[in-house]
């Protein structure tokens, strides 16, 4: 399998219908806070993604976009992924992720993660857009918030 790259802009159509697949979150990727990884397999299909926003104040990232393609799950592929997110973001300056998930709570714990409240994620991260998004749908007052320090990068 190939390495992690940087999605383009020439990557996002294709990222979209990777993630929604997966039933993800689509909004703002093509936005410049939004940073993305991609992972293709030989034939050029997209097998893995990853990514993060940071919030305006560069003090918070919301880890998003974590996806491993269904024939390749069970093998760690996704824990690596995450990782990969909260590494670059400690690297961005981040102190602490976030993370919105309904239905992933114990891969989430499995990273260190734990519960947090819905409202301190949104008003930690009240720029980025999927916040915006979930506002502006009334989704935020259903969605199951996570966060977890971030080391202090060096």
């Amino acid at each position: 399998m190939s390495a992690l790259v940087a999605a383009t802009d020439d990557d996002i159509s294709d990222v979209r219908s990777f993630l929604a697949e997966a039933d993800l979150t689509l909004s703002g990727l093509d936005a410049a806070s939004v940073r993305l990884w991609i992972e293709r397999d030989d034939g050029g299909r997209i097998v893995g993604a990853t990514g993060f926003e940071l919030s305006g104040d560069a003090r918070h990232a919301l880890i998003r976009s974590v996806a491993v393609a269904s024939d390749r799950r069970a093998q760690g592929r996704g824990s690596a992924l995450a990782r990969f997110a909260l590494e670059r973001a400690t690297d961005a300056g981040a102190g602490t992720a976030w993370l919105f998930s309904r239905r992933s709570g114990p891969f989430w714990q499995s990273l260190g993660f734990a519960r947090a409240d819905i409202a301190e994620l949104a008003a930690a991260l009240a720029d980025t857009h999927q916040v915006r998004l979930f506002r502006e749908t009334g989704q935020l007052d259903r969605e199951v918030a996570w966060s977890r320090p971030l080391a202090t990068a060096s």
